[in-house]
């Protein structure tokens, strides 16, 4: 089997102890983590070859990072280094009522400073057959746009599936660009979407009647808006929507659709209470969806996957899902009794 490319920026991640806030305590918890990198991790320990591009700083925290992914089994030989530093997200974590929050410190970092022909394409999609992007590294800078945009250009000339996550920042985009300018652009070269809701209208420019901040969820507007997004982009085959019912920072409703050839597909829901950290479950979700579409004989089967890989990140602190393809499809299968394992 070919390996997944993914490619993007990934951080230092500085997180508040448990659900304090931000400098209660003078600790953080410090781990790496990142759209693009989150899902490399994941298919390698879903064990699927994959590889990941970004751009480290030549110094210790680059060495470390380098050395983390390495250890999960994620492919590096293509990974650039260059003087500057690492991009740094601060993570305060919500409970209840109270929401997370992520505050950015990625201006200048070495990701954000890499610019078109930085990058040998020829030898980064040397043994590649599946290329993933979030619109996240698009929203750091206007070179790191220029450079995504010429990543999926380059994937298609080599016939190479594009997934592209929509992932829409709003505290990112600051340059003097909308969303909407650079990925239209990217979507044009995309396969695979990979949003939700706000994603379509935010970062695609749609206008459609499903709310981000609505509870219960109907199912039919997001048939729509499937529709929607491939009617405007008939270059894409697949659209797979995250369809997220927010009760509480503690307490989501968690399910997917995907529309493509075969029809339109809602997924089973999953009830996630008690959760230790969504952030990555997004990431998780695609990551899932990238290695089910690749081994499974439906898009109905793929997402069922993708969906429970995402439900056990829920689980699991720091943006690595750090679970195997037989524990999914344990829960996939319908074991989601929690019983110890003996």
């Amino acid at each position: 089997m070919k390996k997944v490319l993914t490619f993007g920026e990934i951080m230092l991640r500085l997180k508040t102890k448990g659900n304090e806030r931000f400098f209660q305590s003078p600790e953080f918890e410090a781990t790496f983590g990142g759209g693009e990198a989150n899902v490399a991790v994941s298919l390698a320990n879903f064990n699927m070859p994959v590889e990941y591009l970004t751009v480290l700083p030549e110094n210790t925290i680059g060495d470390e990072c380098l050395a983390e992914l390495r250890r999960f089994g994620v492919g590096t030989e293509k990974i650039l280094r260059a003087p500057g530093r690492l991009g740094i997200y601060f993570l305060e974590t919500g409970a209840n009522q109270r929401p997370s929050k992520v505050i950015y410190d990625r201006a200048g970092s070495t990701m954000a400073e890499a610019k078109v022909g930085d990058v040998d394409w020829e030898s980064a999609f040397e043994g590649v057959d599946w290329f993933h992007i979030t619109g996240i590294t698009p929203a750091i800078s206007r070179s790191a746009a220029e450079l995504s945009i010429e990543a999926v250009k380059e994937a298609k000339k080599r016939g190479i599936t594009v997934s592209c996550d929509l992932n829409f920042r709003k505290n990112l985009w600051k340059y003097g660009v909308e969303a909407k300018e650079i990925m239209s652009e990217i979507t044009k070269y995309t396969d695979v979407v990979i949003a939700n809701e706000e994603d379509c209208q935010k970062s695609l420019g749609l206008t459609l009647d499903v709310s981000v901040e609505e509870g219960a969820l109907d199912t039919s507007k997001y048939e729509k808006l499937t529709e929607t997004v491939m009617a405007a982009y008939p270059n894409v085959s697949k659209v797979a929507v995250t369809l997220r019912e927010s009760h509480s920072a503690d307490h989501n409703g968690w399910a997917a659709c995907i529309r493509s050839a075969e029809g339109f597909y809602v997924s089973r829901k999953y009830e996630i209470r008690d959760i230790v950290d969504r952030v990555g479950g997004g990431d998780s979700f695609g990551a899932g969806l990238i290695y089910g579409l690749r081994t499974y004989g439906t898009d109905a089967e793929a997402l069922e996957f993708a969906v429970a890989a995402s439900c056990l990140k829920h689980s699991i602190p720091g943006d690595f899902n750090r679970v195997s393809v037989k524990e999914v499809e344990t829960l996939k299968n319908g074991d989601a009794s929690g019983r110890v394992v003996r």
